[in-house]
C-alpha cells in the first residue's frame, strides 16, 4: 500500500468502504449531486438488532490499498455504487459492459454492487433488476437514499454471513494463515505444522474477526477477539499483525470513549447502540485487559449470563491505555519498511485522540514521528497533501506557528521547480492561511495595539512571497496592496537599505496600477482592507487653527450673555451643562466662517532615510460640505517634527469634524483617520461653521510701520502704520475700507483705543467722521469706502528742570523776571557749542526725546447671513506715532493791564526743533525762534469770568474728594483760556503748523490773575472812564472823581473806606508823595461806600484840585473793615488812575 488516507480517524475502523464512481460521460456537477446523496446515508440501523452500520464512501480508491483488506478489513471495498448517463437503448449493452468491468477492479472483495443509470427510459428501464435502478434525469430520483439503504442490507448480510463464517471455524489445525501482499514470498517453504505457525494463524484469524465484528457493530465482542489476538500474536513475535490488533483494540476503545467521533464534524459519527447510562461510565480511569474466555461467544454473540462479568472486567482501554497501545502498535509497524503507509496513518489517528484528551505535547510526539515516515517517492501533488495534513494536525492541538511552517512548505511545494505549470493560485491561497500561525494579521488596525507580535524577520519573508505569487497571479493590485502593507507594518523593522528597496518596487508597481483604498475581495470571500500610509509620514500633532484676528467672527452680546443658548428658556440647566461638557472634549471653542479659508496644522515626521514627497495631501471631514484644496510637500530625510498646514473652504454651516487626511505616498492613495494614528496629540477635532460674513481688506494713506504693536489685551493687530509729527501738529490719516468678500457690508463700527498711558495727551488724539462712510451702506462685494480720520499730537508743552537749569546756566533768571513791563530776551548759543536742551544720560525729561504715542483704530463690521445671526468681525489698525518736540514754555507769569478787566499773560517760548520756528497767538505779534533759542512772549488777554463757565463733570458727583474736583476744575479753566489764545507755531522750511498748549502750564495763582474779580471796580474822571488813557483837566479847576463798585459775586459785601493817594512817576523808580502844594482835595480824601448786596451796585463822589501842572496819579486804596478783610486781595484791586494838569486858560 503506497497511498495513505490522511483523513482517516480511529472509528474508521467500524465503517464498511463503499466505492461510488462514474461510468462513462457523467459530468462533474452531475456526478457530486447524486454522491452527495448517497453519502447522505452514512448510519443505518440492522433490523431486528440495536446494531449500525457505519458506512464510509469514497469516490477515488487506489486499487493496490485494497490488497490490504485482509490486514485491516475497514481497507476493503465491499461496495460499488456506479452512476452513468444512458439516453438510449443502444448504449445500454455498452454501458452494461463497463459496469462489469468497474466491477472487476474490486472483485475479490466486493460484497454487492449497484448502477445508477440516469436518462434511459422504456422497455430496458422497465425490467426488474435487484442491481441496477433506473431514473429518468437527475431532478427526479427520489428513491435514491432508499435504495441506498437497501444496497447496505445487502451488505450487512454477506458481512453477517462472514462473520460467523470466521466465528465458528471449527476446523482447527487447517486455520489458513492471512498475509499482507508483501508477505506472502516470505512464507514460501515454512513448516505449517508447527506450533508457532499455528498460533500465528490463530491470532492473525482472531484479529481478523475482530475486524468483522467492530463493522458488524459488535463491539464487546470485537473488544474480546482483539485481546485474544494481541496475547497469540505477542507470543509468537508476529510484530506488524500484533500492532494491528493493538490497533483495533485502540479503536473500539475509541468507539466507545468518544461516539462523538475524533475526526471533526467531518467524520463525527454518534453510536447508536449506547444507551446514556452507558456513555456516564465510560472515562474511568485504570481499566484493566481481562480476557473472555472464547467458549463464552456464540454466533449472536456474548450469551446473557456472561454479560455482567463483560461489564465488570472491563475489556475496553481508558483513554490514557489508548495512547500507550498506539504507541506501541506503531513501534511495531516501525519494523517493517512496507508498513510505512499503515505507521503514518496510525500516527495520525493517535493525534487526533491526544488532541480530543488535549494532551499537545505527546500530539506533537507522534507527528515528529509522521514527519521522518520514509514513503516511496512520491508526486508532487502528494508532497502538497502531505505537507497541508501536517498543518492542520499542528493546527489541531495548537502549535500554530508549526502548522503555518508546514502549511508555508506546501505553498512552496506548490510552485516546485518540477511542476510544468505552476499553481500560483494554490500557493497564495495557503500563504495567506499560514498568516495566523506567525502572528500575522491583514488588518493594518492590529498593528496599532501595543507591541508588535510575531517574528518580525519571518513575517516580512511571507510578505514578500505573497507580493511575488500574487505578482506572478497577475493580479497588480494585489501586489501594491501586500506591498503597502509591508511597507506601512513592518517600517520599524526595515533596514535602510530595505526601505529603499520596498519603496521602488512599489512605485514601479504603482505606474501600472496605483494603489486604492477600495476593498479587495478574493474569490473564496476573503476581503483585504485598505492600508493607509499613517507612517509616511507620521503625523504627532493634529491642531485646528482659528481664524486670523481680522477674520474672526464675535458674538454680539445679548442681554443674557453669551453663555445662554437661545433654544432653551431658561438661563441655566444642569442637564444642558453636563452635554455641553462632554460635547467640549472634543468640540473647539471657536468657529469658522463659511466660505472662508480654514486651515489645519500637522506635525509630521519622515521616518524614511530618504526625501518623502508627499502630494495630493488634503483633509477628511464629515458633518459640512468642506472643498479641500491639495497640497504637496517634500520632506528632508529623517526630517524630524516639520509644520504642515492643511486648507479647505466649508461650503455650508453647521458643526464641521476633522475625520483625518488623504495622501498619496509612493503611487498608493491613502484616507488616514485620525482614530487610528498612535500617539497623536490633539486638541479637538470639531469646529462650528457660522454663516459667511464680508471681509474688508484695509489700506491707509501712511506707509505700514515696521513696529508691530502689542496691545494689553493680546489682540492682534492686522495693520501697522506709522507718522512722525512735531507736538501740536494735527494731520489727516485717509482709511479705505474694500470689501473683498462675497457679502454685502450692511453695519460698521470705528472705535479707538490708546495704547500708551505715560504721556499727558491733551484733546483728542483721533477723531473722525461716519457720515460719508455709513452713506455707502449697504457696501457691496468690491467696493470701496474712505473714512478720514485726523490725528492731532498734543502734548504737554511745559518745560521739564534740566532745560531750566541750562537756562540759568546761560545767566537767565527763570525764577523771578522783572515784571515792571513786558518785553523780549534772547538766549544765545553757548560758547561750548552745546544746545541749551541737550540731554544728559537721555533722561525721560529730555524735550530733544521724541515721544511715542500708540493707539488702535477698530472697525467692527458684519453683513450678509451672519449679521442676521448676531456674529460681526473686528479690524484692527494699529498706529504709531513718534511726537518730535516743537515749542514748549519754560516759564509763565503775568502782569497787570491799564485796564482792571485785561491783564499781560508772559511766556518765555523755546524753539526745540532743528529749524527755525514761528510763533504767534491771536493779539500779538509773530515771533521767530532759531534752533535752540528761546524769546519771551506777551499776550494782552481779557481776564475770564469763571462763574460764567459750566458746570463741570466733576460737580456732579463724579470725582470722589475735592482735590480731584479741584483739578477738574483747573483743567477745564486751562482748556478755555487756551482756546482764547489761540497760539500756534510753524515751520517754514518743512511748511508745516501746528498748535502751542498751555494746558498744564497754568498754575493756580496764574489762573487767579487771570480770573475776573467778582467786584468790579470803575473810575469816572469828571465822568469818562481812565482806564486806558490819562484824564486832562485844567489847572485849578474842579475834577469830579466817581468810584463804582458792582457785586457780581454771591454774597454780599462793604461797607468800604476808600482812600485816594495821589502822586507823581518820575519814569526812573522814583515816586513822589509829597503834594501838598499841587494837589487840593475838595472834600475828605477818603471815600465811603455802603453795603452792596449781591448783584448790586453802589457809588461815592468826591472832587480834587490840581495846582500845578504835571502828570499825576491816583492810588486808590480799600481799607476793609469787618467781614471785608476775609475777602482776596483781588477783589479790592481797584484801577489806577493818571490825570495830566494842562495851564488854565486865560
Amino acid at each position: 500500500m503506497s497511498v495513505p488516507d490522511y483523513m482517516q480517524c480511529a472509528e474508521d475502523h467500524q465503517t464498511l468502504l463503499v466505492v461510488v464512481q462514474p461510468v462513462g460521460v457523467v459530468s462533474e456537477d452531475n456526478f457530486f449531486r447524486i454522491y452527495k446523496r448517497i453519502s447522505s446515508v452514512s448510519q443505518v440501523s440492522v433490523r431486528d438488532s440495536q446494531r449500525v452500520l457505519c458506512i464510509r464512501y469514497r469516490h477515488h480508491y487506489p486499487p493496490e490499498n485494497n490488497e490490504w483488506g485482509d490486514f485491516q478489513t475497514h481497507r476493503k471495498v465491499v461496495g460499488l455504487v456506479t452512476v452513468t448517463d444512458c439516453r438510449s437503448a443502444r448504449d445500454w449493452p455498452q454501458t452494461l459492459e463497463k459496469f462489469h468491468m468497474q466491477k472487476e477492479l474490486y472483485g475479490s472483495t466486493l460484497y454487492d454492487s449497484r448502477l445508477f443509470v440516469f436518462g434511459l427510459q422504456g422497455g430496458v428501464a422497465e425490467q426488474p433488476r435487484t442491481d441496477v435502478a433506473f431514473y429518468p434525469s437527475y431532478d427526479d430520483c427520489q428513491a435514491v437514499e432508499k435504495r441506498v439503504e437497501d444496497f447496505i442490507e445487502s451488505l450487512f448480510i454477506v458481512l453477517e454471513s462472514k462473520r460467523l463464517d470466521r466465528a465458528t471455524d471449527k476446523s482447527g489445525d487447517k486455520i489458513p494463515l492471512l498475509c499482507v501482499p508483501f508477505e506472502k514470498k516470505d512464507f514460501v517453504g515454512l513448516d505449517t505444522d508447527s506450533r508457532h505457525y499455528k498460533k500465528r494463524c490463530q491470532g492473525r484469524t482472531r484479529k481478523h474477526v475482530g475486524d468483522l465484528c467492530l463493522q458488524a457493530g459488535m463491539l464487546q465482542d470485537a473488544l474480546v477477539h482483539y485481546h485474544v489476538a494481541v496475547e497469540l500474536l505477542r507470543s509468537v513475535n508476529d510484530f506488524l499483525w500484533l500492532g494491528a490488533a493493538l490497533e483495533g483494540l485502540c479503536s473500539a476503545s475509541v468507539i466507545y470513549h468518544y461516539p462523538g467521533g475524533t475526526g471533526g464534524q467531518s467524520g463525527a459519527r454518534r453510536f447508536l447502540g449506547n444507551s446514556p447510562a452507558d456513555a456516564a461510565n465510560r472515562h474511568r480511569p485504570g481499566a484493566q485487559e481481562v480476557l473472555i474466555d472464547p467458549g463464552a461467544l456464540t454466533t449472536n454473540g456474548i450469551n446473557a449470563d456472561t454479560s455482567a462479568e463483560i461489564g465488570r472486567a472491563k475489556n475496553c482501554l481508558s483513554p490514557e491505555d489508548i495512547v500507550d497501545r498506539y504507541k506501541e502498535a506503531i513501534s511495531c509497524y516501525s519494523k517493517y519498511k512496507n508498513a510505512g503507509v499503515i505507521e503514518l496513518e496510525a500516527c495520525v489517528k493517535a493525534v487526533r485522540i491526544l488532541a480530543i484528551q488535549k494532551r499537545s505535547m505527546e500530539a506533537s510526539e507522534f507527528l515528529q514521528n509522521a514527519v521522518y515516515i520514509n514513503l516511496r517517492q512520491l508526486s508532487e501533488e502528494e508532497k502538497i497533501q502531505r505537507y497541508s495534513i501536517l498543518s492542520e494536525l499542528y493546527e489541531l492541538i495548537g502549535f500554530r506557528r508549526k502548522s503555518a511552517f508546514f502549511k508555508r512548505v506546501a505553498a512552496m511545494q506548490c510552485v516546485a521547480p518540477s511542476i510544468a505549470e505552476p499553481g500560483w493560485r494554490a500557493c497564495y491561497k495557503l500563504l495567506l492561511e499560514t498568516l495566523p500561525g506567525y502572528s500575522l494579521s491583514l488588518d493594518p488596525k492590529d498593528f496599532n495595539k501595543g507591541t508588535h507580535r510575531g517574528w518580525a524577520a519571518v513575517q516580512m519573508r511571507l510578505l514578500h512571497e505573497l507580493v511575488y505569487a500574487s505578482r506572478r497571479m497577475g493580479n497588480p493590485a494585489l501586489s501594491v496592496r501586500h506591498l503597502s502593507f509591508l511597507l506601512q507594518t513592518m517600517l520599524d523593522f526595515l533596514s535602510d537599505q530595505e526601505k529603499k528597496d520596498v519603496t521602488q518596487s512599489l512605485e514601479s508597481y504603482t505606474s501600472k496600477c496605483p494603489g486604492t483604498m477600495e476593498v479587495i475581495t478574493l474569490p473564496d470571500g476573503l476581503t483585504l482592507l485598505p492600508v493607509p500610509f499613517t507612517k509616511l509620514p507620521i503625523v504627532r500633532r493634529v491642531q485646528l487653527l482659528n481664524l486670523p484676528t481680522s477674520l474672526r467672527p464675535q458674538k454680539m452680546k445679548s442681554l443674557l450673555g453669551q453663555s445662554v443658548s437661545a433654544k432653551s428658556p431658561f438661563i441655566y440647566s444642569p442637564i444642558t451643562a453636563h452635554s455641553r461638557g462632554e460635547e467640549r472634549s472634543k468640540k473647539i471653542d471657536f468657529q469658522w466662517v463659511q466660505g472662508d479659508v480654514c486651515e489645519v496644522q500637522l506635525m509630521v515626521y519622515n521616518p524614511m532615510p530618504f526625501e518623502l514627497r508627499v502630494e495630493n495631501m488634503g483633509l477628511l471631514t464629515s458633518g459640512v460640505e468642506f472643498e479641500s484644496l491639495p497640497a504637496a510637500l517634500s520632506l528632508p530625510a529623517e526630517s524630524g517634527l516639520y509644520p504642515v498646514t492643511l486648507v479647505g473652504v466649508p461650503q455650508t454651516t453647521g458643526t464641521i469634524t476633522v475625520n483625518g487626511y488623504h495622501t498619496t505616498v509612493f503611487g498608493v492613495f491613502s484616507d488616514c483617520l485620525l482614530d487610528n494614528l498612535p500617539g497623536l496629540k490633539t486638541s479637538g477635532s470639531s469646529v462650528e461653521v457660522i454663516p459667511a460674513l464680508p471681509r474688508l481688506q484695509i489700506s491707509t494713506s501712511l506707509p505700514r510701520s515696521a513696529h508691530s504693536l502689542q496691545p494689553s489685551s493680546g489682540d492682534e493687530i492686522s495693520t501697522n502704520v506709522s507718522v512722525q509729527l512735531y507736538n501740536g501738529e494735527t494731520q489727516q490719516l485717509i482709511i479705505k475700507l474694500e470689501n473683498i468678500g462675497m457679502e454685502p457690508l450692511e453695519k460698521l463700527e470705528v472705535t479707538s483705543k490708546m495704547l500708551t498711558t505715560k504721556e499727558k495727551l491733551y484733546g483728542d488724539f483721533l477723531s473722525w467722521k461716519l457720515e460719508e462712510a455709513r452713506a455707502q451702506l449697504p457696501l457691496q462685494p468690491g467696493e470701496v469706502a474712505t473714512i478720514t480720520v485726523s490725528i492731532r499730537a498734543k502734548l504737554d508743552f511745559s518745560c521739564q528742570e534740566n532745560v531750566l537749569q541750562d537756562l540759568s546756566d546761560d545767566g537767565i533768571s527763570v525764577s523771578g523776571f522783572a515784571l515792571c513791563s513786558p518785553f523780549r530776551q534772547v538766549v544765545r548759543p553757548r560758547a561750548d557749542g552745546k544746545p541749551a536742551s541737550a540731554p544728559e544720560g537721555g533722561r525721560p525729561g529730555d524735550t530733544s526725546q521724541a515721544k511715542t504715542l500708540e493707539a488702535v483704530l477698530s472697525f467692527k463690521y458684519s453683513g450678509g447671513p451672519g449679521h442676521a445671526e448676531g456674529y460681526y468681525r473686528s479690524l484692527a489698525l494699529g498706529l504709531h506715532v513718534e511726537v518730535e518736540p516743537s515749542v514748549f514754555f519754560s516759564r509763565v507769569s503775568t502782569l497787570p493791564a491799564t485796564s482792571t478787566r485785561q491783564c499781560h499773560l508772559l511766556l518765555d517760548v523755546f524753539n526745540c526743533a532743528e529749524h527755525e520756528l514761528t510763533v504767534r497767538a491771536r493779539s500779538s505779534e509773530e515771533l521767530t525762534l532759531h534752533p535752540g533759542e528761546c524769546q519771551r512772549m506777551a499776550i494782552q488777554v481779557d481776564k475770564f469770568d469763571f462763574e460764567s463757565f459750566p458746570e463741570s463733570p466733576g460737580e456732579k458727583g463724579q470725582f470722589a474728594n475735592s482735590k480731584q474736583l479741584e483739578e477738574e476744575r483747573q483743567a477745564a479753566r486751562s482748556l478755555e483760556i487756551n482756546g482764547k489764545l489761540g497760539i500756534r507755531w510753524g515751520l517754514p522750511s518743512l511748511k508745516r503748523t501746528g498748535e502751542a498748549s498751555v494746558e498744564g502750564l497754568l498754575s493756580q495763582p496764574v489762573l487767579e490773575q487771570l480770573q475776573l474779580a467778582p467786584l468790579q471796580w470803575d473810575v469816572l474822571v469828571d465822568g469818562q472812564p481812565c482806564d486806558r488813557e490819562a484824564a486832562a483837566c485844567r489847572v485849578g479847576d474842579p475834577v469830579r472823581l466817581e468810584v463804582r463798585l458792582t457785586n457780581r459775586s454771591a454774597r454780599s459785601v462793604g461797607p468800604f473806606a476808600l482812600s485816594v493817594v495821589p502822586f507823581q512817576d518820575h519814569r526812573n523808580g522814583v515816586h513822589s508823595y509829597d503834594l501838598h502844594g499841587a494837589v487840593s482835595f475838595v472834600g475828605s480824601s477818603t471815600f465811603y461806600l455802603d453795603t452792596v448786596q449781591p448783584s448790586g451796585q453802589s457809588a461815592c463822589l468826591g472832587a480834587l484840585l490840581f495846582l500845578h501842572t504835571g502828570d499825576f496819579s491816583l492810588h486808590i486804596r480799600s481799607q476793609a473793615d469787618g467781614k471785608s478783610k476775609e475777602l482776596p486781595r483781588s477783589w479790592l484791586c481797584l484801577p489806577g488812575v493818571r490825570v495830566r494838569a494842562l495851564e488854565a486858560q486865560a
